[in-house]
């Protein structure tokens, strides 16, 4: 079956050329845009589409907003929220981390770089390899300077768990996690299983903000 995915951004040449772009592709089906979050909260709880891309400035409700409406609704099967965004709101891409959302693009990246992070998303990963999450995840926590924040989860990982959730966290895929702990990539699915469940969380992305505020990891 197709990948069904929803638009949500107030440019119409942006709804337009994504939709173009991904429509061509012959395992995605475009379903639905809207101009705004309000729009696109309404839009997704009719159509139940598998990933939504979500601008984060839009008009009547934010995308942020929309994006945390839409992830608490719990859907089944979920859908997926996939931020578009530019490096000068890093703070609110950080905020969607958090709120749930699978990952985020910048709004200039490559065409086959889109369509990847459709088919990832999608597939029920987060959106995290690419050099530019991890530095606009670092530049976030390095600006916010925050207190570190205590999860219980943690102290029941073990040891070879944390050094997964710290390599999850510096941006690596399951297949560079594998070569870099000479392990089978199927054990490093195990392990990032278990450091979900233990942690709590529903998927990588929220794994990496909690291995962020919580100190496992630092940046630089």
């Amino acid at each position: 079956m197709a990948i069904t995915v929803f638009i949500a951004d107030d440019q119409a040449m942006v709804r337009q050329g994504f939709g173009a772009l991904l429509a061509a592709q012959p395992d995605i089906s475009v379903v639905g845009d809207a101009p705004d979050g309000r729009a696109a909260v309404r839009e997704v709880a009719r159509i139940r589409p598998d990933v939504v891309l979500m601008d984060v400035r839009m008009p009547e409700m934010n995308g942020l907003d929309a994006a945390r409406e839409i992830l608490a609704s719990g859907y089944s099967p979920p859908v997926r929220v996939l931020m578009l965004t530019t490096f000068d709101i890093d703070d609110y891409v950080y905020d969607a981390l958090g709120a749930g959302a699978s990952g985020f693009m910048l709004k200039d990246a490559p065409a086959d770089e889109l369509v990847r992070a459709v088919r990832v998303v999608a597939a029920g990963d987060a959106l995290l390899a690419p050099t530019v999450t991890r530095r606009l995840i670092e530049n976030v926590t390095k600006r916010r300077a925050a207190p570190r924040r205590a999860y219980d989860g943690l102290a029941a990982l073990t040891p070879r768990e944390r050094e997964v959730l710290e390599l999850l966290a510096r941006g690596l895929s399951n297949s560079e996690i594998a070569v870099h702990l000479f392990v089978a990539e199927q054990t490093v699915k195990t392990h990032v299983g278990k450091v979900l469940g233990k942690l709590g969380v529903r998927d990588r992305a929220q794994a990496v903000v909690v291995a962020y505020e919580s100190g496992v990891v630092t940046p630089g």
